[in-house]
């Protein structure tokens, strides 16, 4: 069996607290995509994990599919499997890849091997490999706070828009993204703030991360700026970066960028 994990955005991000535990609080818009990976999975005599398209960097053994599997072996009496991934979402972008590949993987056993498992039960797995790979089960534009893995639905349509998607050859450790953000209390609420045309996003709508970065990261910023100056309503780094999206009223040809940057358009 085989299926596509889609990525996503986040329109706006709130750094809103640090937690006991270590981890920040925040609020944010997850927003799915059309840039996607494939999965496929069959039976095999062995366990085997292989992996093609954009290159996977540390140790294969600790990718979020097979520590799915692992989670759900502990509950279940499963086979061993042969899972492929193709990688086609940029890595390192904010983009929710790895997250989503575990999420829809744990969807793809569920059906393969009729586990039975509700919505609910599939989050619960998710929430234990990562605070936003949840998000991929029902797959859903929602308002994301806590860590980043409780949800409220909301209503966002941007399919009348043309989104563009540029990824920098940078790259941003979360480390560094933290480093430079002040946790404090959103003035309003995000939830508040898309329920604006678009076309006032812009300046309201915000990235806590995008400040420091932006300066740390000017192949970032030049992004910003020409995708600004390419007609963009809207256009915000996503997640902890280093892409970066626009909202374009029209379809809009962003090759001058293709230079120095993996573009995405119509996603």
């Amino acid at each position: 069996m085989i299926t596509f994990p889609n990525a996503k955005i986040n329109i706006g991000l709130n750094i809103t607290s640090r937690r006991p535990d270590g981890y920040h609080n925040l609020e944010t818009i997850f927003y799915p995509i059309q840039i996607k990976d494939a999965l496929e999975l069959i039976e095999a005599p062995e366990m085997s994990f292989e992996t093609s398209g954009i290159s996977i960097p540390g140790n294969a053994n600790d990718n979020l599919c097979l520590k799915a599997y692992a989670l759900l072996r502990k509950d279940f009496d499963l086979p061993n499997i042969n899972i492929h991934l193709h990688k086609h979402i940029p890595i390192g972008a904010g983009l929710g890849g790895g997250s989503a590949d575990a999420a829809f993987f744990i969807k793809l056993v569920n059906t393969k091997f009729n586990l039975g498992l509700s919505t609910e039960k599939m989050q619960s797995y998710c929430q234990l490999l990562g605070a936003d790979c949840a998000f991929f089960i029902e797959n859903k534009p929602v308002f994301a706070f806590d860590k980043g893995d409780v949800f409220e639905n909301i209503e966002l349509d941007l399919s009348t828009y043309h989104l563009a998607l540029a990824m920098p050859q940078v790259h941003v450790s979360t480390a560094e993204a933290y480093q430079g953000v002040k946790p404090q209390e959103s003035k309003q609420s995000l939830k508040e703030l898309i329920k604006m045309p678009v076309e006032e996003w812009e300046g309201k709508i915000t990235n806590d991360f995008e400040a420091h970065i932006l300066k740390n990261h000017p192949k970032i910023n030049e992004v910003k700026v020409a995708m600004k100056e390419a007609g963009a309503l809207f256009t915000l780094m996503s997640g902890s970066g280093a892409s970066v999206y626009g909202i374009f009223k029209n379809e809009t040809n962003l090759s001058h960028l293709q230079k120095e940057n993996l573009i995405f358009s119509g996603i």
